[in-house]
Parts: C-alpha cells; sequence; structure tokens
C-alpha cells in the first residue's frame, strides 16, 4: 500500500477561488476546466472515460478509492482527466477484485489531485456561477503564482479535443459477428464496444478523422459516431464525415458527441452548458414513446432546439431542464442521444437503443 501524501495542496479556480487541501497521487500541477460528477460509483469509468480529457473533476461522492482500482473498469487505455477533486480519499480498499489502491493506480499513470476539501461549497459554486478554468497543485504552493497560470489555460470553447484521444490506427473486434458496425473514434468508451458485441456486431473502429470513402471500404453495414471531448463546433472535419454518410443514405447511431455532430450535420448549432450534465441519475423522457429512463451522462455542450431547420426531429429531452437529449433525422436512417446508453457506469434504462440500431441494421 502506497503512503497517502500529508504534502499541501491547492485548488485555484478561474474567479479568484482558493480551496487549501492535500495532496493524492503524484505530486505536481494540472490544469483543466473543472466540472462536478454527481454519481455515487464508478469513479474509475469516470477517470478513464476519454470525453472527461482535459477536465479538472469534482467527485460529489464523499469517499474515493475505497473499493480500489480495477483493469476490467478501465473504460480506456489510461486516465483521461485533467484531475481530481475529492473530499475523503482512502489509502485503503477492500474489494477482491482490485488491482491495487487506487492511489497506487495514480502515481502509476503520474496523475495529480487534491483532497480534504469541502466538495459541497466547490460543487455550489460552480452551480452558481459556471464552469470554469482550474488548477491544482502540489508542488507550487503560491497562490498568486497558481492565480496568473491559471489564466493562461486556454477556454474549453472552441477547443478540439478529440484528435488527443482517438486510436492511432484502426483495429477490429469480435471479427465473427454478423453485422460490420464502422466506428468513428472521437474518444469512445470500452463498453460502447462491448454493447455492439455483445449484440452480435463485428465492429472496426477509425480514427476520428477518417473519411467516409475510407470506412465505406469496409463495407459496413452501420456507421457509430462516438462520444468524445471538446467543442464540438471546432470539429468541421467530422461534421462533413457525418454528412457523407447521411447523402450515402446509410444507417447510423450517434452518442453524446456523436448527437452534437449529427445536429449540425443538418443545420443545427450547439451551446455550451453553464454547468454541465454530469452523473448517473439524470431523468430523460422518450418523446416518442412518453416513458422516461434514468441516464448516464458526460458533456458540457448541447443542441440548440431553436436552430433546428426541420431537418430533425427531438425525440428525448432532459426533465431537469428540457435540453434537448435526442435526435433523429427526417428521412433517414440516422439518429442519436446526447446521454450514455452504454451507461458505465450507470443504470441500463437506454440500452433499448443499441437494439434499436441492430434492428436498423436489419
Amino acid at each position: 500500500m502506497s503512503i497517502i501524501h500529508s504534502q499541501t495542496a491547492f485548488l485555484v479556480l478561474a474567479d479568484g477561488s482558493v480551496f487549501e487541501g492535500k495532496a493524492i497521487g503524484k505530486i505536481g500541477t494540472t490544469t483543466g476546466e473543472i466540472a462536478f460528477n454527481t454519481g455515487m460509483t464508478g469513479y474509475q469509468e469516470v477517470f478513464t472515460d476519454p470525453s472527461y480529457y482535459g477536465q479538472i473533476v469534482v467527485m460529489t461522492m464523499d469517499h474515493i478509492g475505497n473499493y480500489g482500482a480495477a483493469s476490467q473498469d478501465a473504460e480506456s487505455d489510461s486516465i483521461k482527466i485533467a484531475g481530481l477533486v475529492c473530499k475523503n480519499y482512502s489509502p485503503m480498499h477492500s474489494r477482491t477484485m482490485a488491482d491495487s489502491s487506487l492511489n497506487d493506480y495514480f502515481i502509476e499513470h503520474g496523475f495529480s489531485g487534491i483532497s480534504n476539501v469541502d466538495t459541497r461549497q466547490i460543487v455550489k459554486h460552480i452551480r452558481d456561477v459556471g464552469a470554469m478554468n482550474a488548477i491544482i497543485s502540489s508542488e507550487i504552493l503560491d497562490v498568486e503564482v497558481l492565480k496568473k497560470m491559471v489564466k493562461e489555460v486556454p477556454s474549453m470553447e472552441g477547443l478540439e479535443l478529440s484528435s488527443k484521444v482517438w486510436c492511432k490506427e484502426s483495429y477490429e473486434v469480435n471479427t465473427k459477428g454478423e453485422k460490420k458496425v464502422a466506428l468513428l473514434d472521437l474518444g469512445s468508451k470500452k463498453n460502447i464496444i462491448n454493447c455492439l458485441t455483445d449484440r452480435g456486431c463485428h465492429v472496426k473502429v477509425f480514427p476520428g478523422d477518417t473519411s467516409y470513402a475510407t470506412m465505406k471500404s469496409w463495407n459496413p453495414d452501420g456507421y457509430m459516431i462516438s462520444n468524445g471531448p471538446g467543442d464540438p463546433a471546432a470539429m468541421p472535419y467530422a461534421v462533413k464525415t457525418l454528412q457523407d454518410i447521411l447523402n450515402a443514405d446509410e444507417k447510423l447511431f450517434g452518442i453524446c458527441l456523436g448527437s452534437q455532430l449529427l445536429a449540425q450535420a443538418v443545420g443545427m448549432k450547439t451551446f455550451k452548458l453553464k454547468k454541465g450534465h454530469r452523473g448517473q441519475n439524470h431523468p430523460v423522457q422518450n418523446l416518442q414513446t412518453g416513458k422516461s429512463e434514468i441516464t448516464s451522462q458526460n458533456h458540457g455542450f448541447a443542441i440548440d432546439p431553436d436552430s433546428n431547420n426541420g431537418a430533425a426531429e427531438i425525440t428525448h429531452i432532459n426533465l431537469n431542464d428540457n435540453t434537448v437529449e435526442g435526435i433523429r433525422v427526417k428521412n433517414k436512417n440516422a439518429f442519436a442521444v446526447q446521454y450514455h446508453p452504454e451507461a458505465s457506469p450507470g443504470p441500463h434504462d437506454s440500452r433499448y437503443l443499441f437494439d434499436d440500431f441492430v434492428a436498423m441494421m436489419d
């Protein structure tokens, strides 16, 4: 078991707010946009979700680290969040299937964070003021220096980040599957692939800048557009790919960032949310069936419903704030949702969407 540092650490927000706590993981400095996740479990899935790339995440659950780290819980090959903010950080874990303590896992990945802070106060502040950049440091303890450094962090708005996390080369999974799905990887989670292979799909994962023509040469039955980080408005290359897929009347399913890009492909606009949606308990209504589902979410941008020119039908809405949670392109076999139907972590209410996609390919 690794020793937890008694080293002081500071969290400094772009508006000048300062929080003092204790260092966790590697002694160091990290920056990013601060966001909060309200989930009560699944912290490792959150830490390894590529959609969180470039973000410092505040976990609202009191205890982090109590069940360690396990390789089967990872949604990608490395930690993707920029930093962690938590209240109680456990040096011990009591899970037999864990590979290591969370702290050993953090040190192995060269990851830094801060604990022993009032996360309720921080979350309330973000909720009221809005998302902003932040810096965590356990090596630079001069707050005035940190305040200057955080001002140099680029804004998430207008930032293209998918190219930082997508696969470098294409690869195939479940080659004996009956249906061939081309997955455009913009920062895909492993469980999206699992949900497809569990339904008998042969999946080929392509880097996010792959053209439609290249994917088409593999002769897939359908196209999956993955989740990912950053501002969708900064990704014209992906919008062009989706437009090509639509023009060819292919079958398409988008998730999270994929939903925002599909909206742009049919002329709609996206905007930055004040504080984002991140957690496992967001209520969404399916407007086609009238039924509601509890969903897992992680996004800081959303689709502007007022920009709809009639090309798309809004299929799902968020019952907390009425934001768009799903769209279907009219007269096309193309649909997408803003939330995470693979739900890892989270409830499985929405996994029917993978069944709908497979049925559409049939």
